[in-house]
C-alpha cells in the first residue's frame, strides 16, 4: 500500500512545520534565522571562506530598504528583513531553477510567507507598493553581491539588476561571516524591530 509522502519538517525548536499547510504557531524566529544562516545565495558560487547566506542578504536588504524609504513604518522594515524567510525550509533557488520548477514553487513560497507574516504581526499579503519597494532593495543587494562577491563586472551586474545610486550603497561592504554570527545578528535585528512596533 503506497504511503503519503512526508510534507513536514521538524525544526530545531521542536516545531513541526507542515509545508503544504503551514500555520503561524509552528514558526519561530530562531528556526528562521538558523535555517537562513546556512542557506547559501548564488548556489554557493561566491568568493570567501564562508558562504554568503540568505540571512546576511536579508540584513542587507532591510538596511537598503530603510535607506530608500527612511519614513517607512517599522512594520515594513520587518517585512524587508523577512522577505526571503520561506527559504529557511525551501532553500534559495536561483531564478532559472524557479522558472523550470514552475508555479508550484511560488504557491509554496506564498503559503509559507503568509504564515510567517501573520506570526509576526504583518498582513498575510503585503501591499503592492511595499512589495515593490522591498524588491527594489533586493535588486540593489543583488547588484552589490554580484560585483563584490559573485565575480560579475559592474557593467554585467547593471545589465541584470540595474545600477544603484552611489549614495544608497555608500559605505556598505559585504563581509562573509560565520553562520553563528549572522544568525545572532538576524535574531537581534528582528527583536529590535518587534520592540519598535
Amino acid at each position: 500500500m503506497p504511503t503519503t509522502p512526508r510534507a513536514w519538517q521538524r525544526m530545531l525548536s521542536g516545531r513541526r512545520l507542515d509545508l503544504l499547510d503551514p500555520t503561524p504557531v509552528d514558526i519561530e524566529i530562531e528556526d528562521i534565522a538558523h535555517g537562513l544562516a546556512f542557506v547559501a545565495r548564488w548556489n554557493g558560487q561566491t568568493r570567501g571562506d564562508f558562504a554568503y547566506s540568505v540571512a546576511e542578504h536579508s540584513l542587507l536588504v532591510e538596511t537598503l530598504f530603510t535607506r530608500l524609504n527612511p519614513k517607512a513604518p517599522v512594520k515594513w522594515q520587518l517585512a524587508a528583513l523577512l522577505h526571503d524567510a520561506p527559504e529557511y525550509v525551501i532553500g534559495d533557488m536561483i531564478s532559472p531553477v524557479k522558472a523550470a520548477v514552475g508555479p508550484d514553487y511560488g504557491i509554496l513560497d506564498d503559503r509559507l510567507m503568509a504564515a510567517i507574516h501573520i506570526r509576526f504581526g504583518l498582513p498575510a499579503i503585503l501591499p503592492k507598493t511595499v512589495k515593490a519597494q522591498i524588491k527594489r532593495a533586493d535588486k540593489i543587494s543583488a547588484w552589490m553581491e554580484a560585483v563584490q562577491i559573485a565575480g560579475f563586472s559592474e557593467q554585467e551586474a547593471s545589465k541584470f539588476f540595474g545600477r544603484p545610486k552611489p549614495e544608497i550603497i555608500q559605505d556598505l561592504k559585504i563581509d562573509l561571516r560565520p553562520p553563528k554570527e549572522v544568525r545572532y545578528d538576524f535574531v537581534s535585528r528582528h527583536q529590535e524591530l518587534l520592540e519598535a512596533l
